[in-house]
């Protein structure tokens, strides 16, 4: 079975990064609230053992979803549109909105946070330069904030193309030993025990195992090679993308169960190490090994979720896909800005997260929905928008992609018939229920489309339905994010 779904994309891949978009705001809430030492310059008076495990539990994943996602969209526009097309895509799509987006937003960051800091000492709004946090090593004042993801995204997108640029020069023993690695690692269960050792090699020079980005313009070789093994599996998942998705999604409940328990056990390494550093030799590894064992399964669980069981849009999800870019470049205004706000109210940390999180989210949605969808800079995020029509037809397609979920059951669901109209091919549809069926041949009959396959309506009815001789060809998927 090959993957080709309508107009190129693989929804549920589309889903899946725009869910990962929006918890961005779940997880910078918590921040505000953690009731561990924080690594941000701010905090608020109340808060919650509940924030800190909601930190620990959406950082698992986010980040190493965000990666394999990427790799996969970097490999799919090296296979379909080549190498020099990706650069082009990566530098208009990722360098310039950040080269537009991160002055403005690191100067509005710093005033929120001076706004914030001065709310922690006096309990009244203000902006002093007296309450600017001091440097910490290791952490320069000038940064990249939460940018740091696509600011290392375009580094691996330019690293990626400089390999495929000279592979050909290189020994074809070494270029296909690496593959053979990853590939070996990504369809085997036990893949990601090993593939955690990087994790815990790494880990074991930061405190409980944690890895927390600097933010540094410079890039540090630890967090390159972290984020990079993501990156890499992504790459690879869209080579074997025929075999993985299935696989993924055939046992994504094992996977998450699998998750659970490394959780389970990163987090009694963590309490452990915060009872006692020293009671757990090399505790500090142990704790990334755990961790990194989990970020692992529960990535590859949420992609086999995704495709399982969300592998369509509709015109919610697809709004919420098109936004998600805006929202992950200015919700840390809101999280903050928000979280100044409700300083003083009268309420414990878990409401305070609800409403900031609420208040962030409609005013994320607003501002996108008023200043950006249908302006220059949406065009700047998301590329050109679909005529109206355009884009019904579009989600009308999407809405007959076929059921992965009866394919990864090893069942088949119908097998589709490739209708011609004009010089365009409208595609193998699969329909799931007779409803559809009717439906779409209601249309078919209305446009007058010629079907030489067939010679009457009973005939093309019973395609549509799945009922055609066994040497057809299996519908196919979709290849793009």
């Amino acid at each position: 079975m090959t993957h080709k779904l309508a107009n190129g994309r693989v929804h549920a891949l589309d889903n899946l990064r725009a869910s990962m978009m929006w918890l961005g705001i779940v997880l910078h809430v918590a921040v505000n609230h953690l009731s561990a030492p924080s690594f941000m310059p701010f905090k608020d008076r109340d808060v919650s053992i509940f924030a800190d495990w909601t930190l620990i539990f959406i950082h698992s994943f986010r980040m190493p979803v965000f990666f394999i996602l990427a790799g996969f969209l970097a490999a799919m526009m090296v296979d379909t549109r080549g190498v020099q097309a990706m650069l082009r895509n990566r530098v208009r799509r990722i360098a310039l909105p950040f080269a537009l987006f991160w002055p403005v937003l690191f100067v509005a960051t710093i005033v929120l946070v001076l706004m914030f800091r001065h709310m922690m000492a006096t309990g009244t709004i203000g902006l002093a330069m007296s309450d600017a946090p001091k440097a910490e090593a290791g952490r320069p004042m000038l940064n990249t904030m939460h940018m740091w993801f696509i600011y290392y995204l375009f580094l691996f997108c330019m690293l990626a193309g400089l390999v495929c640029s000279v592979q050909k020069f290189s020994p074809d023993w070494l270029k296909s030993s690496v593959t053979r690695v990853f590939e070996m690692l990504a369809r085997n269960w036990w893949g990601f025990a090993l593939l955690a050792i990087p994790m815990a090699l790494i880990g074991s020079g930061y405190r409980a195992g944690m890895l927390v980005p600097t933010g540094s313009f410079i890039p540090n070789i630890n967090e390159l090679v972290h984020s990079g093994m993501f990156f890499m599996l992504g790459w690879v998942v869209y080579r074997l993308r025929e075999d993985l998705l299935a696989q993924y999604a055939r046992h994504c409940w094992k996977y998450a169960a699998g998750g659970l328990v490394a959780y389970a056990a990163s987090g009694f390494l963590f309490q452990a190490f915060v009872a006692d550093p020293a009671a757990i030799p090399h505790i500090e590894a142990l704790c990334a090994y755990a961790y990194g064992s989990a970020s692992w399964l529960w990535s590859m669980a949420l992609i086999g979720l995704f495709v399982r069981y969300l592998p369509t849009q509709n015109r919610v999800l697809r709004y919420l896909s098109d936004s998600s870019y805006w929202v992950f470049l200015v919700h840390m205004l809101g999280t903050i800005g928000f979280g100044i706000a409700l300083y003083n109210a009268p309420f414990g940390a878990l409401a305070k997260m609800a409403i900031n999180i609420a208040a962030t989210t409609i005013t994320c949605l607003l501002s996108y929905h008023l200043c950006v969808r249908t302006t220059w800079i949406g065009v700047l995020l998301n590329g050109k928008r679909q005529p109206r029509a355009a884009a019904l037809a579009t989600a009308a397609a999407g809405s007959l992609q076929p059921r992965f979920a009866g394919d990864v059951q090893g069942k088949r669901t119908g097998r589709g018939l490739a209708i011609q109209h004009g010089r365009g091919e409208l595609g193998c549809l699969q329909c799931r229920d007779e409803l559809v069926s009717k439906n779409l041949l209601i249309v078919v009959q209305r446009l007058g489309v010629f079907v030489a396959t067939f010679h009457d309506v009973d005939r093309v009815h019973a395609a549509l339905l799945g009922h055609v001789n066994d040497q057809e060809q299996p519908v196919d998927m979709g290849e793009a994010v």
